[in-house]
């Protein structure tokens, strides 16, 4: 289990992955997987090569993500590493899991 995920609460994680994430459409995979999951959230490119994203939901789907990016992608991409942060409170509620824009 990923650490901070537990409970019926709902989890807000931030992760971060490191590897072969950009340009090879684990993004736009990532959407596609999170809105199977019926996660809220968004994915993003970092200017440092990673790709971040921060996954709202059950723990259970928010686990089921994290799993997923850690190898489960349907895309080119490498996963070398996943940092997994607990979402600090109070959560800024998204509706629904979307792709923005670089930071």
């Amino acid at each position: 289990m990923t650490e901070g995920v537990a409970g019926d609460a709902l989890a807000c994680l931030i992760v971060r992955a490191h590897g072969l994430v950009q340009g090879v459409g684990f993004r736009y995979a990532c959407v596609r997987q999170a809105r199977t999951l019926g996660l809220a959230g968004w994915v993003r490119n970092r200017r440092d090569g990673t790709v971040e994203a921060l996954l709202q939901g059950m723990p259970e789907q928010v686990e089921w993500m994290c799993d997923w990016m850690r190898g489960g992608d349907d895309s080119p991409a490498r996963v070398d590493r996943l940092d997994v942060q607990l979402g600090a409170p109070p959560y800024t509620h998204c509706d629904g899991f979307e792709q923005v824009p670089t930071a």
